[in-house]
């Protein structure tokens, strides 16, 4: 069995209140984009996971496929499995690869080992593995509330645009990340915002960690910077760093480095 997780980028990213417990309260809206990871699933004799594309760092055991595939184990006594993941979107990027690895591993063992698990379990199961898992269930751009819990509808559509994306390879702590950022509440809920015309939300849609990042990284403000020089309607760095995209009408013929996706509509 086959699949294609894929990306995500954050319209916007609001630091509302930090909770007692030390967490945070956002509201964003994910957006999915077809920058995709491939993963094979198949039966086995003995359990196993092995990965090419991109390194991955750290301890194998912590990936969040191997800990989809133990959750379920655990619950259903599931037999061995070999999984292999060809890894293609950056990690601690912003673009939230990982979780949808986690996730797509997830939904593929729901249907190899037929579990008839809903999407409401499946989102449950994701948010054992992290809070970003269970957007990559459903798959479709939501507005995200609270610690990353909370999902609404969204009525956002990018179809049609093209995204020039850009990892600097800068890798970003979430400890640097929230160092300098100040929550408060936005004078807008960001559904307003994003019914504007895109090229008038640069006025109002923010990422918060950009005025934490920026000053210690300018080489991320200046990938944002050169984005508008070369005519996007919109620019911005996607969740904690340091991945900065973006979103044009008519993409320029010349984008050297820069990933250049065509965005569809997510059904």
């Amino acid at each position: 069995m086959l699949s294609f997780p894929n990306a995500k980028i954050n319209l916007g990213l609001n630091i509302t209140s930090k909770k007692p417990d030390g967490y945070h309260n956002i509201e964003s809206c994910f957006y999915p984009i077809p920058w995709n990871d491939a993963l094979e699933i198949v039966k086995s004799h003995d359990f196993e996971f092995s990965s090419s594309g991109l390194k991955i760092p750290g301890n194998p055991e912590s990936n969040l496929c191997i800990k989809a595939y133990e959750l379920l184990r655990k619950e259903f006594n599931l037999s061995p499995i070999h999984i292999h993941l060809h890894k293609v979107i950056p990690m601690g990027a912003g673009l939230g690869g990982g979780s949808a690895d986690g996730a797509f591993t997830l939904k593929m063992l729901n249907e190899l080992f037929q579990l008839d698990l809903s999407s409401k379990q499946l989102e449950e199961l994701a948010g054992q593995l992290g809070s970003d898992c269970p957007f990559f269930i459903r798959n479709k751009p939501v507005i995200v509330r609270g610690t990353g819990d909370q999902f609404f509808d969204c009525s956002v559509d990018l179809s049609d645009k093209t995204l020039l994306i850009k990892n600097p390879g800068v890798h970003i702590s979430t400890q640097e990340a929230y160092a300098h950022v100040r929550p408060y509440e936005p004078k807008e809920k960001i559904e307003l915002v994003l019914d504007q015309p895109i090229n008038k939300w640069s006025e109002d849609l923010k990422n918060d960690f950009e005025s934490s990042i920026f000053p210690s990284h300018p080489e991320i403000r200046d990938l944002k910077t050169q984005l508008y020089e070369m005519g996007a309607e919109y620019a911005s760095m996607t969740g904690s760093g340091s991945t900065v995209y973006g979103i044009f009408e008519n993409p320029p013929e010349k984008a050297k480095d820069y990933q250049v996706i065509k965005l569809t509509r997510f059904v």
